[in-house]
């Protein structure tokens, strides 16, 4: 039983949060793809103002030797909790370990800070944020396509992200190996990775200029 507070979370802490990290590793070596964490969040209480897949990547990837930021988050609440029981220290934009995007978070916003986030250094571009993000799977993911390392071929890109974006995205990781690692959580307990390495592109066309 993971309990703290007024939160009970019938999770067990040390093989589910393994199963949560498992999952997230083979996600990122398997970029594009859906995997899905519900058989941990139906032991779940609501998580209270995030996704329960949010609450769980926080739980498994945050302690008291890294910093997060959270987005969308105006009156403090989740940042609060993630604090409490991670002992993750919150910090700026520009000097978080990790991002934290909720649900309300506008586009603009997410964009602005995407261009203020850290993308490493050449001597150690794995100082560098990983971005967690929450979103919905796109029914019909005909528009953008994924290329690179962990994908056969190519892809479809199985989450609703506008040109603008993939865009900024693409601002942050044209220049190898430094970057930014994406997560995204959906509602119905899903993540999806788009690790640095990972190329867009539009459907039917060459790999364009969004991924390099």
């Amino acid at each position: 039983m993971y309990k703290r507070g007024d939160e009970s979370m019938r999770i067990d802490t040390v093989h589910d949060m393994q199963q949560v990290y498992r999952t997230l590793l083979q996600s990122m070596a398997r970029p594009g793809s859906v995997a899905s964490l519900q058989p941990i969040t139906s032991k779940m209480d609501d998580a209270k103002g995030c996704y329960k897949t949010t609450w769980l990547i926080a739980m498994t990837l945050l302690d008291a030797e890294v910093t997060f930021h959270i987005l969308g988050d105006p009156q403090g609440e989740v940042t609060s909790k993630i604090s409490a029981y991670t002992f993750a220290q919150f910090t700026s934009i520009e000097k978080a370990d990790y991002i934290f995007v909720l649900e309300d978070t506008s586009e603009t916003e997410i964009i602005h800070d995407l261009s203020q986030c850290k993308i490493g250094d050449l001597r150690d571009p794995q100082l560098s944020a990983t971005w967690i993000i929450e979103n919905k799977l796109n029914q019909n993911p005909d528009q953008w396509s994924l290329t690179g390392p962990g994908i056969k071929g190519e892809t479809k890109l199985p989450l609703l992200l506008t040109e603008e974006f993939l865009q900024a995205r693409k601002g942050r990781t044209n220049e190898h190996p430094l970057g930014i690692d994406l997560i995204f959580t959906t509602k119905n307990a899903e993540i999806v990775c788009l690790p640095r390495t990972t190329s867009i592109h539009r459907k039917g066309e060459a790999n364009w200029a969004m991924s390099q």
